[in-house]
């Protein structure tokens, strides 16, 4: 009877260990090789939820294989390998302890394959020839997930091998397994699902998941990786999903698989009550990766000419001579010009006294300079019109003037036509200057209104008619048929802007035009007149900024990492 009581009270304490401790915020450890810690978080926020030993440097086992498979998906993502890729397993990776897939050295197998192993499987082997595979040795990848670790915030992880397996110096905590977890079911949502499989193949063998217990015993859960060595007990970290709400979880140093899964279960339940049913979901930061860029400076030789001074000589071409100025044209001219020959001179004087009865004047000095002709001034308007009588000394020293010097240039040149309105006195002189100028023709009347007014017009030809044509454009002579086809070549809006940049994955179509709409409203002025564009890929839905040309393109690259967010330039 004694035995039995204390077997009950044994079976209510145990139960208590798991239970109403969640609730009061602490859970006592249970008996083990290795120290117990636990951390719980809401995965929408990544605000935690509970905590236990969680900053405690522990060795994670297999668990670290959960960081192999991010180094893995984030050098699918940038494009330095593929899933067809095919890796050669060395002799380190084939001769790992298990749990392993059975690689042969110099075997070579695609990197879908390794991943299915490493994440399903839990294989040493295959986590091996990933990390050689990506980096070239284990040392350099190991190094690599320090670095990613440090990236995603996970400060006190440290690795020394791809695999898990216990080594100096190789240690995580429950806080930052749990940041990984969140990071992997954020980051890779469409490699995500590969942690929820109870089985895969492997390429060369059918894997059965190490996890399949607790993904079927606990409603919601889908993932995340199991782990176990001696040194660190059974470990696990869960994702599960309850309606809006989502948890994931770490749990160190665990007694056995089914008191591990017993232990997650438990903070699980505890702590899907205690987060609320709609919160602002907050996603974690992709990682921003330092990339070492080389600048190229053209350096050219100094040339002797460019060095050493030598005297050189200025030589002027040869040019066309200046234009002289007017006043110097003139003179110019008068003194190169040929004289010209005298002429037999008409008698000029005895036609302007006949026409207008001038006297006789003096002949001017020869020698002098005389103007020979020129157009009188308009008369100002009411003013009367000169009478004969006035206009004749006018005349007559005009007449003087011109019989001397203008007479032999009249004789050969033709006279301009006099101004259309003149005077009675003016249109004697010109007829009497016509008269003379061709005595063959017979003279010139003026007509009897233009005497009685003192203002008359000449004879003159009729004006032609306007010509109704409207000329539209000036054509060169002889160029009048129908001008040739054009042929008009055009080219679209976006000619020359087949570039984009991508800044990111999503699992959603809508997810990807929200993060399209933040960032332009945000960044506007980086991405310019770009359009938002999702595409639907394998992958996901791939957010992308397009209709830029390559510079722009790489330009608003690397001024969106410079703010810490992804971006990578595509070319459609």
């Amino acid at each position: 009877m004694t035995v039995t009581r204390f077997l009950s009270a044994f079976r209510l304490w145990a139960l208590a260990v798991v239970t109403v401790p969640l609730l009061a915020g602490a859970i006592a450890q249970p008996a083990a090789a290795a120290p117990f810690a636990a951390y719980v978080m809401d995965a929408r926020t990544g605000q935690p939820v509970y905590r236990q030993n969680s900053d405690t440097r522990l060795h994670p086992a297999s668990l670290t294989k959960m960081m192999t498979l991010y180094m893995a998906f984030t050098a699918i993502e940038r494009g330095q390998v593929r899933l067809d890729s095919r890796f050669t397993i060395s002799s380190k990776a084939a001769n790992e302890p298990p749990s392993k897939l059975g690689l042969r050295a110099g075997q070579q197998i695609e990197l879908r394959y390794l991943i299915r192993a490493a994440a399903i499987k839990s294989a040493n082997d295959a986590a091996t020839a990933i990390g050689e595979g990506l980096a070239g040795s284990e040392e350099a990848f190991t190094q690599q997930m320090t670095q990613m670790a440090r990236a995603l915030g996970m400060n006190n992880s440290q690795f020394r091998n791809a695999h898990g397996l216990t080594r100096e110096g190789h240690y995580s905590t429950a806080h930052d397994m749990s940041v990984l977890g969140r990071h992997l079911f954020y980051d890779f949502p469409q490699y995500y699902n590969l942690f929820s499989r109870r089985s895969a193949d492997a390429g060369v063998a059918q894997v059965a998941s190490t996890n399949r217990r607790f993904l079927d015993d606990y409603a919601g859960a889908d993932g995340i990786k199991t782990g176990y060595t001696r040194a660190a007990g059974f470990n696990l970290t869960a994702s599960a999903q309850r309606g809006n709400k989502r948890l994931i979880a770490t749990v160190f140093g665990g007694t056995s698989t089914a008191h591990r899964n017993q232990v997650m279960a438990g903070l699980l339940d505890a702590s899907f009550p205690r987060i609320a049913d709609r919160v602002r979901e907050v996603r974690p930061q992709r990682p921003r990766m330092l990339v070492q860029t080389t600048t190229r400076r053209a350096q050219v030789a100094a040339s002797p000419a460019a060095t050493q001074p030598e005297p050189q000589r200025m030589v002027l071409a040869a040019s066309p001579a200046p234009q002289a100025r007017p006043a110097e044209a003139a003179s110019l001219v008068a003194v190169a010009a040929p004289a010209i020959p005298a002429a037999p001179v008409p008698d000029l004087t005895e036609a302007l006294r006949q026409a207008g009865a001038v006297p006789e004047a003096p002949a001017a000095p020869k020698g002098a300079l005389a103007l020979a002709s020129s157009q009188r001034p308009r008369l100002r308007p009411g003013s009367a019109a000169p009478t004969a009588v006035a206009a004749a000394p006018a005349a007559e020293a005009e007449t003087a003037v011109t019989a001397s010097l203008a007479a032999p240039v009249l004789a050969a040149s033709s006279r301009p036509r006099p101004s259309p309105r003149r005077s009675t006195a003016s249109a004697a002189s010109t007829a009497a200057v016509v008269a003379d100028a061709a005595p063959a023709e017979a003279p010139v009347a003026a007509p009897a209104a233009a005497s009685e007014a003192g203002l008359g017009l000449l004879s003159s030809p009729a004006p032609r008619p306007r010509s109704e044509t409207v000329i539209l454009a000036a054509m060169g002579e002889g160029d009048l048929g129908n001008p040739e086809a054009l042929e008009i070549v055009s080219r679209p809006a976006d000619s020359g802007r087949s570039f984009g940049v991508s800044v990111g994955i999503y699992p959603s179509q809508s997810q990807a035009e929200r993060e399209l709409l933040s960032m332009a409203l945000q960044d506007g002025a980086i991405l310019g007149n770009a359009r938002r564009h999702v595409a639907d890929t394998r992958r996901g839905f791939n957010a992308q900024f397009v209709n830029l040309n390559k510079g722009q393109a790489e330009l608003a690259c690397e001024r969106l990492r410079s703010r810490s967010r992804e971006c990578s330039v595509i070319g459609r």
